[in-house]
Protein backbone atom coordinates (compact mmCIF):
# COMPACT_ATOMS: atom_id res chain seq x y z
CA UNK A 1 0.00 0.00 0.00
CA UNK A 2 1.29 3.76 -1.00
CA UNK A 3 2.27 5.76 1.75
CA UNK A 4 -0.76 9.05 1.83
CA UNK A 5 0.93 12.16 -0.39
CA UNK A 6 2.93 14.80 1.58
CA UNK A 7 2.07 18.14 1.23
CA UNK A 8 4.07 21.07 1.92
CA UNK A 9 1.79 22.31 4.75
CA UNK A 10 1.85 18.65 5.94
CA UNK A 11 5.84 19.44 7.08
CA UNK A 12 6.88 20.56 10.22
CA UNK A 13 8.96 24.18 10.43
CA UNK A 14 8.20 26.71 8.72
CA UNK A 15 5.73 29.94 9.38
CA UNK A 16 1.95 28.78 9.98
CA UNK A 17 -0.81 29.10 7.36
CA UNK A 18 -1.39 32.66 6.53
CA UNK A 19 1.17 34.30 8.43
CA UNK A 20 4.32 33.55 5.33
CA UNK A 21 1.75 35.27 3.22
CA UNK A 22 2.02 38.89 5.10
CA UNK A 23 5.77 38.84 5.30
CA UNK A 24 6.65 37.65 2.05
CA UNK A 25 5.79 40.97 -0.39
CA UNK A 26 6.62 43.59 2.56
CA UNK A 27 6.09 47.28 1.27
CA UNK A 28 9.35 49.13 0.84
CA UNK A 29 10.94 50.38 3.61
CA UNK A 30 11.38 54.14 3.58
CA UNK A 31 16.01 53.09 3.01
CA UNK A 32 14.13 52.81 -0.71
CA UNK A 33 12.55 56.14 -1.13
CA UNK A 34 15.28 57.53 0.62
CA UNK A 35 17.53 56.82 -2.57
CA UNK A 36 18.98 59.37 -4.57
CA UNK A 37 17.76 59.11 -8.16
CA UNK A 38 20.65 59.57 -11.12
CA UNK A 39 21.51 62.98 -12.24
CA UNK A 40 20.95 62.98 -15.91
CA UNK A 41 23.35 65.38 -18.13
CA UNK A 42 22.50 67.29 -20.35
CA UNK A 43 23.76 67.58 -24.06
CA UNK A 44 26.25 70.60 -22.93
CA UNK A 45 27.22 68.97 -19.89
CA UNK A 46 27.91 65.76 -21.44
CA UNK A 47 30.26 67.34 -23.80
CA UNK A 48 32.03 69.07 -21.43
CA UNK A 49 32.34 66.00 -19.51
CA UNK A 50 33.90 63.84 -22.09
CA UNK A 51 36.18 66.71 -23.45
CA UNK A 52 37.60 66.53 -19.68
CA UNK A 53 38.41 62.87 -20.07
CA UNK A 54 40.33 61.94 -23.31
CA UNK A 55 40.34 58.24 -22.10
CA UNK A 56 36.49 57.65 -22.70
CA UNK A 57 36.40 58.89 -26.37
CA UNK A 58 35.49 55.98 -28.46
Amino acid sequence: MKPPVKRLSDLKGGTPKGAAQSTTFAPPTPKVSRQKKAKVLTPAEKAAFLASRPDLKG
